[in-house]
C-alpha cells in the first residue's frame, strides 16, 4: 500500500500507468538511501512489480520518466538502467529535480502495454 493518496498503477484500455516509484523496499515501504546504482535498480524493480501486478512487465514499457536529484549521477543511473532494461529501449525523459521525497535521489514512472 502506498504511503500517499494514490494508486501505484492503473490499467486503462490496455495501458498500464505506473506512478512514480521511489527506491523503497516493498515489504517495509521504507526508503533506501544507498548509492545511486542501488537506488536506480530498486526503483526499476518497483516499477516492474507494479507492472507484474497488472499482468505486464518491463519489456512492454513504452515510456519512462526518470527524476534525478543531481545530473552528476546520470552516468551511474544510465548504466544501471541499461543493465536492467537490456535490449529494450522505451522512450524516456530525464528530469533533474531539486530534491525527492524521503531524501532519495531517483524516482521513476512508466507507461506500458498491459
Amino acid at each position: 500500500m502506498p504511503k500517499g493518496h494514490y494508486s501505484p498503477g492503473i490499467e486503462h484500455h490496455g495501458i498500464v500507468y505506473v506512478s512514480g516509484q521511489l527506491p523503497m523496499t516493498l515489504d517495509t515501504r521504507e526508503p533506501f538511501t544507498g548509492d545511486i546504482a542501488e537506488q536506480t535498480e530498486l526503483a526499476l524493480r518497483n516499477v516492474e512489480a507494479v507492472l507484474k501486478e497488472a499482468g505486464s512487465d518491463l519489456s512492454r514499457v513504452m515510456q519512462m520518466t526518470i527524476y534525478v536529484s543531481d545530473m552528476e549521477l546520470w552516468g551511474k543511473v544510465n548504466e544501471t538502467y541499461a543493465r536492467v532494461m537490456g535490449d529494450h529501449r522505451p522512450a524516456r525523459a530525464i528530469v533533474p529535480v531539486k530534491e525527492l521525497h524521503f531524501g532519495t535521489k531517483i524516482e521513476i514512472q512508466a507507461i506500458a502495454l498491459a
